[in-house]
C-alpha cells in the first residue's frame, strides 16, 4: 500500500511561541523571511499562560481549497493536503474563504501561503512539537490522540 507524510502537531503543550518552524517554512520552503510568508502559524491560544496552537492544513482530502480554485493553481495532493503551482495563482483568495480551518494565509497582496506538508520545518522546533506522520493513502489523516497539523 502506498503511503504518504504530513505534518501533524502532537505536542503543543511543549510550544513556547518562537515561530522557529514559520520562519524555517518562510526560508526554506517560500524563499521569504517573513512568518507572514510560511505554510505554518503559530498562535496564542488566549495568552502566555494558556500556550499556542499551530494552525497549519489538516491534508483534507478532498481539500476544499483544491475545489474552489478556479484555475487549478491548488490541486490535490495524494495522501491529502495540497500542491500549489504559484504560476496559476491568480491571488483571488478562494482557497482561503474555502479552508475550514483558515490555514491559507494570504499576503497583502493575496499571494497564498500554505503547508504542503514537506516536513522542513520540524528539525526547527526546539520543543519538538511537530512530527512528521506516515499515512496509508485513503487513511484517516488524524491518529488517535494526535491532533493533525498541516
Amino acid at each position: 500500500m502506498k503511503k504518504a507524510k504530513i505534518l501533524t502537531t502532537p505536542h503543543m503543550e511543549r510550544c513556547i511561541g518562537c515561530h522557529s518552524c514559520s520562519l524555517a517554512c518562510a526560508r526554506l520552503v517560500y524563499k521569504k523571511l517573513s512568518w507572514d510568508t510560511a505554510g505554518i502559524r503559530i498562535v496564542s491560544s488566549g495568552g502566555l499562560s494558556t500556550g499556542f496552537e499551530a494552525k497549519s492544513c489538516l491534508a483534507c482530502d478532498p481539500a476544499p481549497c483544491a475545489l474552489a480554485c478556479p484555475t487549478g493553481a491548488f490541486s490535490q495532493r495524494r495522501g491529502g493536503g495540497v500542491l500549489v503551482k504559484r504560476k496559476l495563482c491568480i491571488q483571488c483568495g478562494d482557497c482561503a474563504e474555502a479552508c475550514p480551518v483558515d490555514a491559507i494565509y494570504l499576503a497583502p497582496t493575496w499571494e497564498p501561503f500554505v503547508c504542503i506538508h514537506c516536513g522542513q520545518c520540524v528539525a526547527f522546533c526546539p520543543h519538538h512539537c511537530l512530527e512528521m506522520v506516515e499515512m496509508s493513502l485513503g487513511a484517516a489523516p488524524a491518529a488517535e490522540g494526535k491532533e493533525v497539523a498541516s
